[in-house]
């Protein structure tokens, strides 16, 4: 005879491990936060620019992307450069151009 499922105990299991993931992933953003040198923005600044990448278009944000894969490939010196210089004011035609030659942006 087969034993019956406990779906409290299941359930509990559940949100016990949605919450130590949900901990985990807010860890990693702090981290990431900090090994950016993204932790000298006020958090104003911070969040500003964050809302502007939520509301990006696509090419930007695959430029983003490839500038992050190059930070977690070690190129991260390089990556905050251009980030820094891109975050400053350029045009969109000054940012393609530095993303080319120097990969500039955030993940």
């Amino acid at each position: 005879m087969r034993k019956p499922r406990d779906y409290d105990t299941e359930l509990q299991a559940l949100t016990d491990k949605a919450k130590a993931l949900k901990t985990k992933k807010q860890g990693q953003l702090g981290e990431l936060v900090i090994a950016c040198g993204a932790d000298d923005l006020s958090i104003e600044q911070l969040a500003g620019a964050l809302l502007e990448a939520v509301g990006a278009d696509a090419a930007r944000k695959e430029e983003w992307r490839k500038s992050g894969a190059a930070f977690f490939r070690g190129d991260g010196a390089r990556a905050r450069k251009g980030a820094r210089s891109n975050a400053g004011g350029t045009s969109a035609s000054d940012a393609g151009a530095q993303s080319r030659s120097g990969e500039a942006g955030a993940a």
